[in-house]
């Protein structure tokens, strides 16, 4: 009895401490800077209204760009399985708590069995005055079991669903993010498409004219051969950009169809009359690097993953110790029905069990070494997740601010073309400069319209890239709360 009074002893104690083999977490150092390298250009930039992080895509001023994120953030199928990981971890994390618990079974049964009278016993029961082949048997038991986890092996497992749980909520919010900032790429990039394939319309246009003018100047001698020639080339290297462009649009209008869990084609008519090229908002408040740590759902997750894989560490060490555990019975056993729950039938068990891995300590070693490896591979991902966000917003940046820079450049000289071109055509209807000059001048003036309704579309995607960037498009006391 003394050995089991000890025994219970250190039992109770070391449930008492909560102590728990194997590494507890520490937050390992992000390498990061004080402060982003395009940061202070980017807060100084002219722009509209500043833009809320939590609903950044608002801030653009477009309508339908808003009810389109809107709407992808409900119906997208990423979403969906994002979701779908959060419950199946959601159940990870019950079973891990539950195997902290007692578990209790209730079965019983009924039994008519007809005993051969071939075999040695039933020769043995044969041979006794008045033996009935038959026997009936009745049992009702309440059987409870419980895993006394002295040295954390099951709390170390709970730790580990828990961050595991916690991975998949950061997982779901980072999914959505992602969602809602590609579904506002594509809706630029559709809107940038749709500009440029109007310019380069209004330039087949130009060019035809050109063409035909050239053509009744070489009929009267006045042109060579070559500048017809010449120009037919340039008129066919326009058509040909036509397709090009308009395949592009087709597939953003498509991809735009797939964001909202649609087939392609579904949205497209919502898109029939173009409209302008959405501006980008200031970014104000863009914090520092270290904000990312909290902000940023994808690194949430990554570090979450990287607690689960410490913990696990824990729980293979804990398989270097014996396992405790009790249980008992408390039931009835008879042959007649009538009997089942009478004083007689009652039984009742106690057990403390015990299991020790003693002898197999080589697999047990191998299982940490793995255990140690896997934290290793989340520590260093972890590492990589953080620099590969400071990346993101620092390119960002450097996109906003050089393609918003080459869009005012292209603006102010598409001005100064448009001045030049109205120049010539004043001097053409006095006489003193020929069509040939007029149209060539539209031709440069839409080429400059052209590259600037591209750099247009790259700041706004380089904006939507930056509040992505950011961790944009959630508040972390909304929706996650890490534990």
């Amino acid at each position: 009895m003394s050995a089991m009074r000890t025994l219970a002893l250190v039992i109770s104690t070391s449930l008492a401490a909560g102590c728990a083999v194997g590494p507890d977490y520490h937050r390992p150092d992000a390498p990061l800077a004080d402060h982003y390298l395009g940061q202070a250009a980017v807060e100084r930039r002219a722009a509209v209204a500043p833009a809320s992080f939590a609903r950044w895509w608002a801030g653009f001023g477009d309508a339908q760009l808003s009810a389109l994120v809107d709407k992808a953030l409900a119906q997208n199928l990423d979403i969906a399985q994002a979701r779908a990981r959060v419950l199946q971890a959601r159940a990870g994390l019950g079973a891990a708590n539950a195997a902290l618990l007692p578990s209790a079974t209730v079965n019983g049964q009924a039994a008519r069995a007809y005993q051969s009278v071939e075999t040695p016993l039933g020769r043995v029961l044969d041979a006794a005055p008045g033996y009935d082949r038959y026997g009936n048997s009745y049992e009702a038991n309440l059987e409870a079991g419980w895993e006394l986890d002295v040295f954390g092996g099951l709390r170390r497992g709970k730790e580990a669903a828990l961050a595991d749980f916690q991975a998949s909520e950061a997982g779901a919010v980072a999914t959505r993010l992602a969602v809602a900032a590609q579904t506002a790429d594509v809706y630029t990039s559709i809107r940038g498409l749709q500009a440029r394939l109007a310019i380069a319309r209004r330039q087949v246009d130009t060019q035809q004219a050109l063409l035909d003018k050239v053509r009744l100047l070489h009929s009267r001698g006045l042109a060579a051969e070559y500048q017809v020639q010449q120009t037919e080339g340039e008129l066919a290297h326009v058509r040909a950009s036509l397709p090009v462009l308009q395949a592009g649009l087709d597939a953003a209008m498509n991809a735009m169809d797939v964001m909202l869990g649609s087939a392609p084609g579904t949205h497209r008519a919502e898109f029939a009359v173009a409209s302008a090229i959405p501006r980008a908002p200031q970014l104000a408040a863009t914090g520092t690097p270290a904000d990312l740590l909290r902000r940023r759902p994808d690194l949430i997750a990554a570090e979450r993953r990287l607690v689960a894989s410490n913990a696990r560490i824990g729980e293979a060490i804990s398989e270097y110790y014996p396992k405790f555990s009790l249980s008992a019975l408390l039931g009835s056993a008879s042959t007649q029905s009538g009997n089942l729950f009478s004083v007689g039938a009652a039984q009742s068990a106690g057990v403390l069990g015990l299991r020790w891995r003693l002898f197999d300590f080589v697999r047990i070693n191998a299982q940490i070494d793995l255990a140690k490896g896997q934290e290793a591979e989340a520590l260093a991902a972890y590492r990589e997740s953080v620099l590969r966000a400071s990346e993101d917003v620092e390119n960002a940046f450097s996109a906003l601010i050089n393609r918003e820079t080459q869009a005012a450049t292209l603006t102010a000289g598409e001005t100064s073309l448009a001045s030049a071109r109205q120049s010539s055509f004043t001097a053409y209807r006095s006489g003193t400069a020929s069509l040939i000059e007029v149209l060539n001048a539209d031709q440069t003036l839409l080429r400059t319209a052209d590259a600037r309704a591209q750099a247009q579309t790259e700041s706004a995607r380089a904006a939507i890239a930056a509040f992505r960037a950011l961790g944009g498009g959630w508040a972390p006391a909304e929706h996650l709360v890490i534990r």
